[in-house]
């Protein structure tokens, strides 16, 4: 779905903190509009495939990562099984998905700690879910949003470029994850915080690009004060649009 260039640049928002809300909240909204089937685009069945798929996401593509999980999980379906495999088998599957030998160290140990800790099950409380090897905050969040429709916020690359940009929070809060995490979460209800990451995520990866941000084509560039980072001439800033997901 494309949008035209905006008619005039974007007013600069002024700097109250009702106005911020205001501001942030009509950009989620629009942003829903845009990507109406927003959501995770890691493929899973369970809480399990969606973990271990979260973990062997890292420095990949989600695409790679669909690749090579139907081949882990028909081998390993469960905790159980993925604890007892051989590790140069479980090498040879994830390869493909970079830094295999990390991964494959903390795949193995999040599902021996699962059948150690919990029973071989994928717990919902993200306190449990972080102890476990390889696993933080951004992946907890993944998780419980996703799989037991806890709402989090997953603060990776695209959604902290994106607060950057909106200058939805501090610079400061921008070099913690945690506090970025809970200084966006401030400006929204509790129940908007897992489909506001996956929109962000979706507005970063087709329009709002690291290097070459679409601006004359995206949506919400009113409400942008960052508008002109990018090409704003409409035909240019189209060319940059992508349907799917660059990472």
């Amino acid at each position: 779905m494309s949008s035209p260039a905006p008619s005039v640049p974007p007013h600069a928002p002024d700097g109250s903190r009702t106005a911020l809300v205001r501001r942030a909240r009509k950009i989620n909204r629009v942003l829903a509009a845009t990507y109406p089937d927003a959501g995770c685009e890691l493929d899973f069945t369970d809480p399990f495939e969606l973990l271990v798929a979260t973990v062997l996401s890292a420095q990949t593509t989600d695409r790679r990562v669909n690749a090579v999980t139907p081949t882990l999980f028909e081998r390993w379906p469960d905790a159980h099984a993925l604890a007892g495999a051989e590790r140069a088998d479980v090498e040879d599957v994830i390869r493909s998905t970079g830094f295999f030998r990390a991964k494959t160290d903390s795949i193995l140990g999040l599902s021996a700690a699962l059948v150690e800790r919990h029973g071989g099950q994928v717990p919902g409380r993200l306190a449990d879910l972080v102890k476990l090897p390889g696993v933080g905050r951004k992946t907890a969040n993944v998780v419980l949003g996703n799989a037991f429709d806890v709402p989090g916020i997953t603060v990776d690359t695209h959604f902290a470029r994106l607060v950057a940009r909106f200058r939805w929070i501090d610079e400061s809060d921008l070099k913690d994850p945690v506090r970025t995490e809970h200084a966006v979460g401030a400006l929204f209800e509790r129940r908007e915080w897992t489909m506001l990451s996956h929109r962000l995520i979706w507005h970063g990866r087709r329009r709002c690009h690291a290097r070459r941000p679409a601006c004359g084509a995206c949506p919400v560039a009113h409400w942008c004060p960052s508008f002109g980072v990018g090409p704003t001439d409409p035909v240019v800033a189209e060319g940059l649009v992508t349907t799917q997901g660059r990472a």
